[in-house]
């Protein structure tokens, strides 16, 4: 998109691939499919953006998400819109993505060099000049724009190589951590609900030395060998902060108050009373659950239903309520969706996604210390910040020609 937005202006411009093939991540994004970008209003955006959002403010309103999906379709990439306004190609390939992309750069006269390894950027006089490969190579440039992406999926060639490039320039990196990744729990129930789907529940993360929940959201979570996955669990991993003890809180049943959850266990008991305890569960949870929430409750199993207490019922009802996990770390970057952290958006000006350290040196994307939630933002934020990146660096290059 920078490629893009930096060659509309009659800037030359050449992209430095260290892959063999372009957008190698967009090929893995929404499951292969793609959700390119979120269409709800941009005011909204900034909720679901944990960092930095007022950071994002000029380059999501320069380039918003109805401008993505306008420059997809007139690229000959056809739109769809599903639940939570995320969009994706109609074909559901994200390899049309990419070739929109492309294709588009091409039509510009952009080059695309593959397999061009950049070790570092050069500079003269606190200028850019030109790029090193790690052949040896040097090539002139006007402006240099960095769009490496972060440390997330690093099979795809995200290996923090910007970061590093940032800093030898004397930018501040932020820690970075996985995020909108799955949680490793320490309870072993987890191994045996393996491939359980939980739809419509509530997942609510507290941690320790905070009053309130950090997160809390109802949607889907699915249960894993390690622990635990889902579109829930991916957006509660971005509120979290490792080495903090964390626990997850399920609310299986969210429709119900504890009152209605209380009157709907007194009739599956009274329906089921000769039943044991253990028989009795069928039309509450999933036959794999059964099992796990029958030993949670404490009761014996061959506790016949028409003999539970009102005290056995009522702690059940809590334990319904609030089934709860232990988090013991994250699968780490090789299964994260984005990287938490990144060049100080500090040292970066919002209106032009160019350095405040370096002249004529911009930064794109997931390199920056923003991240937001699941469902199309990050990929979003992405055209926004690259098209502002582009556009201002032809900008740039223009005027000092000029002069």
């Amino acid at each position: 998109m920078a490629a893009f937005s930096a060659s509309a202006r009659s800037t030359r411009v050449t992209v430095l691939e260290k892959n063999d093939k372009s957008g190698k991540k967009i090929y893995i994004t929404g499951k292969g499919r793609c959700n390119f970008t979120n269409v709800s209003p941009v005011e909204e955006y900034p909720e679901k953006i944990p960092t930095n959002p007022r950071f994002l403010y000029s380059a999501l309103h320069g380039f918003t998400p109805e401008d993505a999906v306008r420059f997809f379709e007139e690229s000959g990439c056809p739109v769809k819109v599903e639940r939570g306004n995320r969009a994706f190609p109609v074909s559901d390939h994200a390899s049309d993505i990419t070739r929109a992309l492309t294709s588009r750069c091409r039509e510009n006269g952009v080059e695309f060099r593959y397999l061009s390894d950049v070790s570092g950027i050069l500079t003269e006089n606190n200028a850019v000049n030109g790029v090193r490969l790690r052949n040896g190579e040097t090539i002139p440039a006007g402006a240099v724009i960095l769009a490496t992406g972060g440390l997330s999926y690093p099979s795809t060639g995200s290996s923090g190589d910007g970061y590093r490039m940032a800093a030898e320039l004397g930018h501040t990196v932020t820690e970075t951590q996985p995020s909108l990744v799955p949680f490793e729990i320490r309870e072993t129930f987890c191994a045996e609900l393996r491939g359980l789907s939980l739809k419509n529940v509530r997942l609510t993360m507290y941690e320790e030395g905070k009053k309130r929940a950090v997160y809390s959201e109802q949607g889907e979570m699915l249960f894993t060998h390690f622990g635990v996955s889902g579109p829930l669990v991916l957006s509660a991993s971005a509120h979290y902060h490792k080495g903090k003890d964390t626990r997850l809180v399920v609310d299986l049943k969210p429709a119900l108050t504890p009152e209605q959850l209380d009157a709907r266990l007194i009739r599956e008991f009274e329906e089921n009373h000769a039943r044991d305890f253990r028989n009795a569960l069928g039309a509450l949870f999933p036959a794999k659950l059964i099992p796990v929430m029958a030993f949670c409750s404490g009761i014996p199993g061959d506790t016949k239903a028409g003999q539970i207490s009102r005290g056995q019922r009522r702690l059940f009802g809590e334990r319904i309520k609030a089934f709860t996990m232990t988090v013991t770390g994250t699968r780490g970057f090789p299964e994260a969706v984005i990287t938490r952290g990144g060049v100080s958006v500090r040292q970066i000006d919002p209106q032009t996604m160019g350095s405040r350290l370096v002249d004529g040196l911009y930064f794109a994307g997931e390199i920056i210390d923003v991240d937001a939630l699941t469902g199309g933002y990050n990929l979003q934020i992405a055209w926004s910040t690259g098209y502002r990146a582009g556009e201002t660096a032809a900008e740039y290059v223009c005027r000092e020609s000029a002069e």
